[in-house]
């Protein structure tokens, strides 16, 4: 199915199962009861938010001052901003989507897969500066000279 097929059903289906257990939800514990479910999911997922948040954050910077690339962290990120708009939404799909984010162990799992697939690529192909290129790349062996050395 095509990228854009597939957001397309996700932003039908998803809103009318959000609408339909809510409906669900009301009958059997109450309107009122529903309502301060979906906001106290809501009130504890941006305090778990806020607190993974900043681990990783801290794991960003550990990362960046022994020089490495935080690139698991970084994707662990923008995963995170994604559990927080999740958890605002009103809903119970979306909040447990968003908790499932902000488990570390799954979240890491999903930055892991996302960064195997090639999703994202660096610019060095995951090579140290140090390390020699690999046996399928070319090397030039030669010597320079400045040409104003030989004036």
């Amino acid at each position: 199915m095509h990228p854009f097929g597939t957001l397309l059903l996700l932003f039908i289906v998803v809103p009318l199962a959000e609408i339909y257990l809510l409906i669900q939800a009301g009958g059997a514990i109450g309107a009122l009861n529903t309502v301060a479910l979906v906001v106290l999911t809501a009130v504890v997922g941006a305090w778990l938010l806020r607190l993974q948040g900043l681990a990783t954050l801290r794991r960003v910077q550990q990362s960046l001052e022994r020089g490495e690339l935080p690139e698991t962290a970084l994707v662990e990120g923008v995963l995170l901003l994604f559990a927080g708009a999740l958890l605002l939404t009103p809903g119970f799909i979306t909040d447990a989507v968003g908790f499932v984010l902000l488990v570390p162990t799954a979240r890491v799992a999903l930055a892991h897969a996302v960064l195997t697939r090639g999703v994202l690529h660096r610019a060095d192909h995951g090579r140290p500066p140090d390390d020699p290129p690999s046996a399928g790349g070319r090397i030039i062996d030669g010597q320079a000279r400045r040409e104003s050395d030989d004036r």
